[in-house]
């Protein structure tokens, strides 16, 4: 297909990246199939996570298509370039059209992503994951690879202010080893095995970032001494703002 937007919107984002100085660390590009249909399946702390999701597939030299929400589709400034982008709206109103379309974008060699948690997570730990990413693996007969990011939620997520000018952050993105699902193994068993790879991932992430709180630990979550919401905190939050 032609590639007439995601090119420059990438040039942007690095020239962005750059006059940031982000501290970006890649790490498991290998894992990213140079060529063919994958399912790219992270973690979601963060409003921008899936800029920095399709960053992690530039050394494969991969365009990533992800499954976004229909509203995103619908705003007058993100609407087109999500189009120009082929991304893959998702109206959870009417889901199997885009799991039929994401689908199609796997069996003609494109790279997918996707956030099984579907949800930003208040807490930075890996919420319960669907099971749609597995499912479409194992129908499409490509990898479902896990990988996390880590730090961007420092710019920009849930519950507090747009932070985007932060300059000499460092962001994290971490690539996993591929599970290859089959038509006959159970997408649950499977999404099990993929969140706990993801949580391992953010894990070592975590435990690896090269910067710690000075003062205010928001953005640390609760188990290693941070005051974000603990997992059941952030289900409540979830819930209230749902109604």
């Amino acid at each position: 297909m032609a590639e007439i937007v995601y090119p420059p919107v990438l040039v942007a984002a690095h020239a962005l990246f750059r006059a940031l100085d982000l501290r970006i660390h890649i790490e498991g590009a290998q894992h990213i199939p140079a060529t063919g249909g994958a399912v790219l399946a992270s973690n979601h702390v963060s409003y921008l996570d899936f800029i920095f999701v399709g960053l992690g597939a530039r050394p494969a030299k991969r365009l990533v298509r992800f499954m976004a929400k229909h509203e995103v589709f619908a705003h007058k400034v993100s609407g087109p370039l999500m189009r120009g982008m082929h991304h893959i709206p998702v109206d959870r109103a009417a889901g199997k059209a885009a799991y039929d379309n994401a689908l199609t974008a796997l069996r003609d060699g494109e790279v997918v992503g996707v956030f099984p948690e579907a949800t930003i997570s208040r807490s930075f730990t890996v919420k319960g994951c669907k099971s749609g990413a597995a499912r479409m693996a194992a129908e499409a007969g490509v990898p479902l690879i896990p990988m996390v990011v880590w730090g961007t939620q420092r710019m920009w997520t849930k519950g507090r202010p747009r932070a985007l000018g932060t300059r000499h952050l460092p962001i994290t993105i971490l690539i996993g080893e591929p599970l290859l699902p089959g038509p006959a193994d159970d997408p649950e068993k499977v999404t099990a095995d993929l969140r706990t790879r993801i949580q391992e991932l953010l894990d070592r992430a975590q435990r690896d970032y090269p910067e710690k709180p000075s003062r205010d630990s928001w953005w640390l979550p609760a188990h290693l001494g941070g005051t974000a919401p603990t997992p059941e905190e952030a289900a409540v939050l979830d819930a209230a703002k749902s109604h």
